[in-house]
């Protein structure tokens, strides 16, 4: 019989604040056959750890071959050692939770082909995430600046506007023309140009997003207009064949002028720190939170969102929002990473912390039936996470009730101006 405690996390609109949701063209027309599906998330990469080969996880990824039972075979041991991971996990729930499969076999994947061409039906990705999973709205980054409103449910699917390319130094100068009408030729047109993006995006964007961390440290330094200059023209000049050292400086310059963009025009700006995905390329050293300080104490208007708990490095990012007032933590993407040590997280962050700062979800995923399986999977480690509390006596059931609509709903509304962005939204 279910507590009170677990009812109301089923029962309350779960905010998703990070997926990577392709369109829903995409997802009608070219979306994933059953075994893509199931496996084309995360769950790759612990297949690949597990032991199976480059050549056994093409061939399960590849829908121009009709047999199920070939292409499942060639990851079936590795599956077996993977299971129980967070990623395998969520595969489970998708599997048993949207198709009805116990067990993943040949008959059961045939058997739920019909299912997956009724998802795929104009308006079954936005059904799929309100009824299913209960959410409340989702906000997607899919790694541009236009944040354009999506016909196929507006105030629903929000969008992020992309920082990645500048924070890394990256100028695409026939790009920013093309968008703004700017061509940039000295750093005075690079500020203009991006005062532009933000002019022309920031009122329909529910966020700005960057995931530098993947190609270059969240060691921000503070560079001067003159620094900025010279690596600016460094980087015009010779594109691909500017010194690391040139990239950082401009990256950095760049990265500053989106934070403060950020507060003129009320946004948050998402991090991502910690763990990367896929295998096998992961500097440790990068992806600390830690790394982040600098920008912290220059920029304390801003409200930064430090993603994904920054796994394996928790406890630095608990004692980081404890002691900044701009420093919001997301567990967006870390219940499949571990769902043990995000709730061991989740319960520390509680007794160090403003509890008023954490949300609670984000799947970081690309197709709604994955979304709505994660959303099941943090809905699952949350409600244990509680009980936890409670049965170990630090918290009442009421108590654990407030908690939950805060961390799963409530905080994201205080953070981001959902009011705003929609009713921006409805009038363009």
């Amino acid at each position: 019989m279910a507590t009170d405690l677990a009812q109301h996390i089923q029962d309350t609109p779960l905010c998703d604040t990070h997926e990577h949701l392709k369109k829903e063209h995409e997802w009608t027309d070219n979306g994933p056959d059953i075994l893509q599906d199931l496996f084309s998330n995360y769950v790759p990469a612990d297949l690949r750890s597990a032991g199976a080969t480059g050549k056994a996880i093409n061939n399960l990824m590849d829908a121009n071959n009709p047999d199920l039972a070939d292409r499942f075979s060639g990851v079936q041991k590795a599956w077996e050692a993977i299971q129980f991971t967070g990623y395998g996990e969520a595969v489970r729930l998708i599997a048993s939770k949207i198709y009805g499969i116990d067990e993943i076999t040949p008959s059961a994947l045939e058997s739920a082909k019909p299912k997956l061409t009724e998802l795929r039906q104009p308006g079954g990705r936005l059904k799929l995430l309100q009824e299913v999973a209960n959410i409340d709205h989702i906000q997607t980054d899919d790694f541009c600046w236009p944040c354009v409103p999506d016909a196929s449910g507006p105030d629903f699917f929000l969008y992020d506007l992309s920082w990645q390319g500048f924070c890394n130094g990256n100028i695409d100068v026939e790009a920013i023309a093309q968008e703004t009408g700017i061509t940039v030729t000295d750093i005075d047109t690079l500020q203009n140009a991006m005062e532009a993006i933000f002019d022309k995006y920031a009122p329909c964007a529910i966020a700005v997003k960057a995931q530098h961390a993947y190609s270059r440290t969240l060691n921000w330094q503070e560079r001067s207009k003159g620094e900025a200059t010279r690596a600016l023209h460094a980087v015009i000049g010779s594109k691909n064949n500017t010194s690391e050292a040139l990239r950082l400086c401009l990256g950095d310059w760049c990265w500053a002028r989106g934070v403060e963009l950020s507060i003129k025009h009320n946004l948050p700006f998402k991090l991502h720190t910690g763990y990367y995905a896929g295998n096998n390329r992961m500097p440790v050293s990068r992806i600390k939170s830690g790394n982040l300080c600098g920008l912290l104490a220059k920029y304390l208007d801003a409200r930064f969102v430090l993603m994904h708990i920054a796994y394996p490095y928790s406890e630095e990012i608990v004692a980081l929002a404890k002691h900044y007032q701009n420093v919001y933590v997301d567990l967006c993407w870390a219940w499949s990473i571990n769902p043990y040590a995000s709730s061991q997280f989740v319960r520390s962050y509680l007794h160090a912390a403003p509890l008023n700062k954490l949300f609670v979800f984000g799947g970081d995923t690309g197709w709604p039936t994955s979304a709505t399986a994660y959303a099941i999977q943090a809905r699952h480690w949350f409600t244990h996470t509680l009980q936890s509390e409670i049965n170990d006596g630090h918290l009442t059931e009421s108590q654990a009730i407030q908690i939950a609509t805060s961390l799963m709903h409530d905080n994201q509304y205080a953070c981001f101006d959902l009011p705003g962005t929609r009713a921006a939204i409805n009038g363009s």
